[in-house]
This record gives structure tokens, sequence and C-alpha cells, in this order.
């Protein structure tokens, strides 16, 4: 290409690149605009909601702490919360059933939020002192820790489960309790959960999973696995399953 002509075109290039860029230079400030129209909405929606509940407190003379810090987590970041309330006795009970209390080893609990499905489990004869609670969020993690101070309480991602509990663990897990949104997560996320589950714990160990979904969260086509469910269970708002997995034996 002769000189003139390659020169012409590299400004043209050059025209275009700056286009680019300040074509993406707006589309992010619109996207930023965005992001803070649904940030100013969303603290405003919260209030709205917690004045309402404060309200109906008023009224009933009753105290709704958990479900207003439920409430404030999960607008903040509602794919990481399980539920907009707490579960309720009924789901927590259900779930707390699969668990032997009288078998050997920590009971860890996954997503126990403020700690319906954990005073299920106590309810149920589990020693607290073998609870070992992965949560995330810090809010709830305070709640935890002075409601259960026997317990082993983690404050990380349960999504990395083996990077936080393989060296906590003097002993296999006796099972695996979750309330994590499960569905929420990709099906290798899901999957890569479980198994890591099944490796903390001793083998035919429950892993057990509530969800709102009709089916199960985890498909049996991805095979390794037995799965029963309990019955719906209507009680709850919104009605919920129990899912219960066990590791095939070899």
């Amino acid at each position: 290409m002769p000189l003139p002509a390659l020169q012409k075109f590299e400004r043209k290039i050059e025209r275009q690149i700056r286009l680019l860029e300040l074509s993406k230079i707006i589309i992010e400030r619109k996207i930023d605009r965005q992001i803070r129209l649904f940030e100013q909405r969303r603290d405003s929606i919260g209030k709205k909601i917690e004045t309402q509940i404060r309200q109906f407190e008023r009224k009933r003379g009753i105290r709704l702490d958990d479900e207003v810090h439920f409430i404030r987590s999960w607008i903040e970041r509602p794919l990481s919360i399980g539920a907009v309330t707490p579960s309720g006795r009924n789901l927590a009970r259900t779930m707390a059933r699969y668990v032997d209390p009288n078998s050997d080893g920590p009971v860890v609990e996954l997503g126990p939020g403020t700690g319906p499905v954990t005073e299920a489990l106590v309810e149920a004869g589990v020693d607290p002192a073998r609870l070992v609670l992965v949560e995330f969020n810090p809010g709830f993690c305070r709640i935890l820790r002075t409601r259960y101070p026997e317990a082993t309480l983690v404050q990380g991602d349960a999504y990395s489960l083996r990077r936080l509990l393989e060296a906590l663990l003097i002993q296999p897990a006796a099972a695996v309790v979750s309330g994590l949104p499960l569905v929420t997560k990709p099906i290798r996320e899901r999957w890569r959960l479980v198994r890591d589950a099944f490796d903390l714990m001793v083998p035919g160990a429950p892993f057990v999973q509530f969800t709102y979904s009709v089916a199960s969260p985890l498909p049996k086509r991805l095979g390794g696995f037995s799965a029963e469910a309990s019955e719906r269970i209507w009680m709850n708002i919104p009605p919920a399953r129990v899912w219960i997995y066990r590791k095939a034996q070899d």
C-alpha cells in the first residue's frame, strides 16, 4: 500500500478508536447513572419496608428483628440470600429430622442466617458444640455468635467449602445442612459444592438442602449420588421441600 494511502488508513483507524473510546465512556456513565438510580430506589424500598414492619410491631406488640435482618440483607444482595425471611419452624424441623443427634462428628450448617435451622438442630438433640456454622453475612455472624457461643463459626463463602473446612474439621462431618440458595448457581458450582461436602463427611452421611423449587437442585443425570425428598411443606412461606443427597457407595 502506498505511504499516503497507509497514513490515511491509519488516521481513519485512529478516528474509529477515538469514537469507540468516547462511546465506551458514554456507556459507562449511563451504566453508573442506572446503578445509582437502582441503589437509591433499593434504599427507598428498604426503608419503606422497615417502616411498615416497625408499624406492624407497634400495633401487635411484637418484635420481628430476624425478619428485618433478612429483608435488609436480601434487598442488598438478593441472589446471595436463600430467603426473604428466615426458614419457618416446620421447614427447620424437617431439615433437622434428617440429622442423627447421636452420630459422631461435627454437624456443618451452610448459610444458617439468623439460626432457625440451628435452633431446630439443637432442639432435636444436636450438641451445640458439634455445630460448625458457615455464614458469609457479617450481620448474621454477629447474631449467631451471641445465640450459639459454643458453636464453631466460620465467616466465609460456603462455595469454597473445602478451603474453609478441610483443615478445621478434626474428624469427618456427620451431616451437612444447607440453607444456601443453591438454584441461583450454575449446575457445575452446585455439584462441586456437594462433592466437596461428600469428601468432608463420613460415608453415607446426608447433605440436607431445602428449596422452593419443585425440581431437585441437583439433576439426577449428574450421577454419583442418591436423592430423596420430603413432602412439600405447605406451611412454610413460600412452600418448600427438603432434598437429602448421599454419596453413592462404590
